[in-house]
Order: structure tokens, then sequence, then C-alpha cells
């Protein structure tokens, strides 16, 4: 059964940072892809950045572009994101979600309807004025 457990959300103030954690298990794949999605109240749930497995591929949302990294520890089954400068409109519960069709990751595939995602929890991020 797949399984991703989220980790490190949290209150924080504008132009703080955060690091979330997604930690995966439950599959065997060699080809995978993992997305960081976000969705705030009254809003659609979009995606944030996206890392694949078999070629390093990574997507970073123009809203988040220059502010978030995300990055993945193989060792431990784990993808990250690194979120600085963070602004009240990042507030938003984080989702993490992983793939298995998508060799090269782009816009058009780091979309919650593109492609069967199996989801985590979700965790939340808020960050006050």
């Amino acid at each position: 059964e797949v399984q991703l457990v989220e980790s490190g959300g949290g209150l924080v103030q504008a132009g703080g940072s955060l690091r979330l954690s997604c930690a995966a298990s439950g599959f065997t794949f060699d080809d995978y892809a993992i997305g960081w999605f976000r969705q705030a109240p009254g809003k659609e749930r979009e995606g944030v950045s996206c890392i694949s497995s078999s070629d390093g591929s990574t997507y970073v949302a123009d809203a988040v572009k220059g502010r978030f990294t995300i990055y993945s520890d193989n060792a431990k089954n784990t993808v990250y994101v690194q979120m600085n400068s963070l602004k009240p409109e990042d507030t938003a519960v984080y989702y993490c979600a992983v793939e298995f069709d998508t060799i090269t990751v782009a816009p058009h595939t780091c979309r919650p309807g593109a492609t069967p995602w199996y989801w985590g929890q979700g965790t939340q991020v808020t960050v006050s004025s």
C-alpha cells in the first residue's frame, strides 16, 4: 500500500522559512514522480513543485519560483520542499503525492488531475503578515 507522510508544516511569519518532508513507502517502482500541491480555503488545489525519480527533472510553479526548492534523498525515500521568503498568500494545506506515469516532469504533469496521484494527508502551512 502506497503511503505518504508529510511533516514540517506550521505557523511562520512572512519572510520566514519552512521545510516540508514527504516520506514515501509501500511501492517498489523505480520510475515515479513526487509532487507538492497546495490548497487554500476556497481555492482549487494547485501544483507547487514536482520531481522525477527517473531523470531528476523538476518543476516549480511560477508563484513560488526562486523561493521554493524541491529535492530528494533517495536513501531515505523522502522528498523535501524548502520554502523561503514565505508570504501570507502561501498559506494553505500542502499535500504530497506520488504517481507512476511520468518520466520527465513538466508543467502539464505537475497538476492534480494530470495523472492518477496517490495522496498524503496534508500539512497546514500558515504565514502571518
